[in-house]
C-alpha cells in the first residue's frame, strides 16, 4: 500500500512540474530558425545556400579542363583580379600563385591557362 501510495505522489508530482511548465509557456517554445538570428555575411550565404548555390563565396576548387589558350580554365569573379593557386603536378609539395585580370587570360608555369569571368555579387 506505501509504495502505491509513493507512485501516486511521484505521478502527481511529475505531472505538476508539466503543468507549471506549461502555464509559464516553456513548453511550445522551439529553438529559433538560425536565419532570423543570422546577419551580415553569414545571412547572404544562408540565403544564397536556400537559393541552391552551392559556393556563394568562390572557395571551392576548381577542376582543370584542357587549359589551352583557345580553351582555359574559367575562374569565376567579383572583382576585376583575383589570385589563383595552380597545382602543377599532382605529386607537387608546392602551389604556384598567380594573379588574374579581367580580359587578359594568363599562363602558368606549368602551361595551364587561366581565364577571369565575371560572377555577380550576392
Amino acid at each position: 500500500m506505501a509504495s502505491l501510495c509513493r507512485q501516486i505522489i511521484r505521478a502527481n508530482a511529475f505531472k505538476g512540474v508539466l503543468v507549471n511548465a506549461a502555464r509559464r509557456g516553456y513548453a511550445d517554445k522551439l529553438m529559433p530558425d538560425p536565419l532570423e538570428h543570422a546577419t551580415g555575411l553569414e545571412r547572404k550565404e544562408l540565403l544564397a545556400l536556400q537559393a541552391g548555390q552551392d559556393d556563394p563565396f568562390n572557395m571551392k576548387v576548381l577542376k582543370k579542363n584542357a587549359g589551352t589558350r583557345e580553351n582555359p580554365t574559367l575562374v569565376p569573379s567579383c572583382f576585376d583580379a583575383r589570385i589563383v593557386g595552380c597545382i602543377c603536378d599532382e605529386h607537387s609539395t608546392a602551389i604556384t600563385w598567380l594573379w588574374l585580370h579581367k580580359g587578359h587570360p594568363r599562363r602558368c608555369e606549368c602551361g595551364h591557362w587561366y581565364k577571369l569571368t565575371e560572377k555577380p555579387v550576392l
